[in-house]
């Protein structure tokens, strides 16, 4: 440490700061690691306890926007799911549109209609998955042409439509409900939770099933027994009674071979400590409690009896989004609500089947993940200061390990500002020529050498168990410091501000349309940019910043041959900062190498290179 007067002392003592933060929350992060479970069902055991006394489902579809969430995918996922191989009677799928599209509306018309061919083929012929755009997509089924003609009629949405409510074999098709709830610019609509609650409401006129099933109109059924899965640990007979949701990891169809965006989180998701809640968009099981009587109706005196029930007005001076149903004021409604639940007393159950129960797609461009990352980070850290928080109302409710799993997650936001210290303030002292790391022939170099080493060959090891690449792995690093320095900055940033009343939550919906030459890079694993933004500005600047420190430090070791003095004194200093260069190298050909359409725009490039160019300067300058 620095003494009394000397250069570094204050920057020193911050430093120190970051490292007590980032060993706490390594501290917490190994809640994750405490407990590995792992989980099977006996599906054909289940089947023959119950035959046909299993429960109704009702199964839960939300879009919001059919711009960027197309109406194609929608019904994809409609379609996978009503052709679950499960009693048709039985299973009842509503579909919440809260942008009341008309091309969505049609769309669903259409699929019903196409359903009527496709679920009977697919049990008849065992198919999976039931997506038909996934099942088509595969190349072992591009033989089955009439299939094939049929799904492209769907695809361009042929006029007309058939009352009929069976398949071509006579068998009962599953319930479908289109629901598009009423909503007023004066009204708050809460997003997606007002949605759910709203599907709640209307599909316990309608259906009543005690078990609800929720997913996004992107995550496509890929496994066509999932519900027995589920029901396996619901009507357990020795551990059903305090389950409250079932939860499945988060997989993707799209990703490249070594993940360059860094979207799969393979490593926790094979973990069970957090009792299956890690995504904002996982499906989950969860039981729905009322279960009244329910006697049958005409479709009419159904529609008169639900439209109240989905209206902006129904929720005022009532509990719900308090007590009721998903909880509101928040952007990750799924992850307060269900530490709501468990701090009741019910838990939850993680399984991750062999056959991945789900398929999503993940986002394909840099900014679309940043602007997700963005949500869930704000999201998590108003759940760690709201009625909820995991610090004190989850104390003596919940386990030790499991707030401090919900910890883990409420802390992205203000891990930030650490992260950012060490990307700057280290590489501005290298440049002045100021140590602030133990030198070669401190006896203090060997713990920091040790702690840094170590730490990497566990998490490289851990991520090649997982099934990942070194490429991947690398990867996975740029990520981990392209969020930390930008979607969770400005999550913090945008919380503190909520806090104190200057600006209010918004959920932004990732897009879901892909461009061809979009997706033509993204296979190629090339970065994509493509427009300006805060958060690219912020990662440009500290990308330039770190290349004219590493440029200045290399023109002094050539200009006075120091540079065996320089590995000597500073280099800790040295190799941070030809890190976070070669880190950076995308960002690099985005700004200056690229011409395609998803580089970064010459104004961001002019913008980053002047703010850097000054703050080096001023700082060589002044400080």
């Amino acid at each position: 440490m620095p003494r009394k007067g000397e250069d570094g002392r204050w920057v020193w003592i911050g430093l120190l700061g970051a490292e007590l933060w980032f060993s706490l929350y390594w501290v917490i992060t190994q809640a994750v690691r405490w407990k590995s479970v792992f989980r099977c069902t006996f599906k054909d055991r289940l089947s023959q306890r119950y035959k046909n006394e299993l429960p109704e489902v009702d199964i839960f579809v939300c879009t919001a926007n059919f711009k960027i969430e197309p109406p194609i995918m929608v019904v994809n996922t409609v379609l996978s799911v009503m052709a679950y191989d499960y009693l048709p009677e039985k299973l009842s799928v509503y579909l919440s549109d809260d942008g009341g599209s008309d091309l969505t509306f049609y769309a669903l018309l259409e699929a019903s209609k196409f359903a009527k061919h496709w679920i009977p083929y697919c049990k008849k012929f065992n198919v999976e998955p039931r997506s038909p755009a996934a099942y088509f997509a595969s190349k072992s089924n591009l033989d089955h042409s009439h299939h094939n003609e049929v799904w492209v009629d769907i695809k361009i949405l042929i006029d007309g439509k058939d009352p009929n409510a069976k398949d071509i074999d006579g068998c009962a098709l599953p319930g479908l409900v289109y629901l598009a709830r009423e909503k007023r610019p004066q009204h708050p609509h809460h997003f997606k939770a007002g949605a759910m609650n709203a599907l709640i409401r209307v599909s316990s006129k309608i259906s009543n099933g005690p078990i609800i099933l929720n997913l996004d109109c992107d995550m496509y059924s890929n496994n066509s027994l999932s519900i027995q899965d589920a029901l396996c640990f619901f009507m357990d007979k020795e551990k059903s009674h305090d389950i409250a949701f079932v939860q499945y990891p988060q997989h993707f169809g799209n990703l490249t071979k070594n993940d360059y965006i860094a979207t799969h989180y393979e490593l926790v998701s094979m973990r069970d400590a957090l009792c299956g809640r890690k995504f904002t968009k996982d499906c989950k099981f969860e039981w729905k409690k009322d279960d009244d009587h329910k006697t049958p109706k005409s479709i009419l005196e159904l529609e008169e009896e639900t439209k109240p029930l989905a209206s902006y007005t129904y929720e005022e001076n009532t509990q719900w989004g308090k007590e009721m149903g998903l909880r509101y004021g928040c952007p990750v409604e799924d992850v307060i609500t269900g530490l709501s639940i468990q701090c009741r007393g019910w838990k939850s159950v993680y399984f991750n089947p062999e056959r991945k129960a789900f398929i999503g797609i993940a986002p394909t461009t840099l900014p679309q993940t940043l602007v997700q990352q963005r949500r869930w980070a704000e999201g998590d850290f108003q759940i760690l200061f709201c009625k909820y928080s995991p610090l004190w109302y989850a104390h003596g409710k919940i386990s030790l390990g499991l707030q401090f799993g919900y910890c883990l997650y409420c802390l992205w936001a203000p891990i930030s500002l650490p992260v950012l210290y060490y990307a700057i303030i280290p590489s501005f002292y290298l440049l002045k020529g100021v140590s602030l790391f133990p030198q070669v022939s401190s006896p203090w170099f060997l713990p920091f050498a040790y702690v840094i080493s170590t730490q990497y060959i566990y998490n490289l090891a851990e991520f090649l168990w997982s099934g990942g690449t070194i490429l991947g792995w690398w990867y996975e690093q740029r990520m981990w410091l392209y969020k930390r320095t930008s979607s969770y900055f400005f999550a913090f940033i945008d919380t503190i501000l909520k806090m104190v009343g200057f600006t209010d939550s918004t959920f932004v919906v990732t897009a879901k349309f892909i461009d061809e030459d979009v997706l033509k890079r993204y296979e190629k694993e090339i970065m994509e940019f493509g427009y300006s933004s805060p958060m690219l500005t912020v990662l440009a600047t500290l990308a330039m910043l770190n290349l004219f420190c590493f440029v200045g430090v290399v023109n002094k070791v050539i200009m006075n041959g120091s540079i065996f003095r320089l590995c000597k004194t500073m280099p800790l200093q040295t190799l941070l900062c030809s890190a976070l260069v070669l880190i950076n190298l995308p960002l690099y050909q985005g700004l200056f190498l690229r011409n395609d359409k998803g580089k970064l725009p010459s104004s961001l490039a002019l913008k980053s290179f002047v703010v850097a160019l000054l703050a080096c300067t001023s700082f060589t300058l002044l400080c």
